[in-house]
């Protein structure tokens, strides 16, 4: 007999269909729903089906192993161009007859200054090598938050920095830059393309639980006092005696 009525796996997807998950907007679930595979950093795809073994000369299936790495919670605080901690094994001593011992790699970290135009401040973050290349190969640090996915940011740092920028650039924040008018349009026509609704922008990266409750507050009224029911309703009933009265007066008259 199964212990529960439900696979956990979709569990997730049942939640959302019901009570306050139903009710969050279209594009913030649909931005659950992404079904599209981070880019590989630490395998490569053989980018074929088949190939011919060197040795036989047969034709043989190839099949793409996937590398995944792990994610800790300081991957949250910085930008690791999507790597992780990736566990495997090694030969003691480099000696293949002799046992395997696990082991972790961990990228390795640097400090740097990145500078946010839009945003107009300097942020020291954790990076590692393959970040600083993407951001030269993005033409810099807005157009790398900006241009990459959530899957691939893989950073709560990151999709809170994309939030903030889409939001300045919804709102076309007049506090950037407020003695330079000419300098505060050019930097917003350079990254024109990436404007998006402030209402969508809000929700760019929250969790579901912040989600949740950005949506509890804005469902969240104060409740009507008894008085105001009573004042509205009395207004209500002197508006229709109002009518009927003169509806009669009316009849009267003809």
């Amino acid at each position: 007999m199964p212990l529960h009525k439900y696979p956990p796996a979709i569990w997730k997807s049942l939640k959302l269909k019901e009570g306050i998950y139903t009710r969050l907007p279209a594009h913030y679930l649909k931005s659950l729903n992404d079904t599209e595979k981070p880019t590989p950093v630490h395998w490569k795809p053989h980018g074929l089906k088949y190939r011919l073994n060197p040795n036989s000369g047969q034709r043989e299936r190839v099949q793409d192993v996937p590398v995944l790495p792990y994610f800790p919670p300081e991957a949250d605080e910085g930008l690791w161009g999507g790597e992780g901690w990736i566990t495997g094994y090694r030969y003691a001593n480099n000696d293949k007859l002799s046992a395997r011992v696990k082991r972790l790699w961990r990228p390795q970290l640097f400090t740097r200054e990145l500078y946010s135009e839009i945003l107009d401040t300097t942020f020291s973050i954790a990076v590692t090598m393959r970040t600083l290349d993407l951001i030269d190969a993005a033409y810099g640090f807005d157009f790398y938050i900006l241009k990459t996915p959530q899957r691939d940011l893989h950073s709560k740092l990151g999709m809170e920095l994309k939030r903030a920028m889409l939001m300045r650039l919804a709102k076309k924040d007049p506090s950037l830059h407020p003695s330079d008018s000419a300098k505060r349009e050019q930097i917003y026509n350079k990254y024109k393309e990436f404007e998006i609704p402030l209402e969508e922008a809000e929700w760019i990266g929250l969790t579901l639980e912040e989600a949740v409750e950005k949506q509890r507050l804005i469902e969240k009224k104060d409740p009507t006092p008894v008085f105001k029911i009573a004042v509205e309703e009395l207004v209500q009933k002197l508006s229709a005696q109002k009518l009927e009265d003169s509806a009669a007066n009316n009849i009267k008259s003809h």
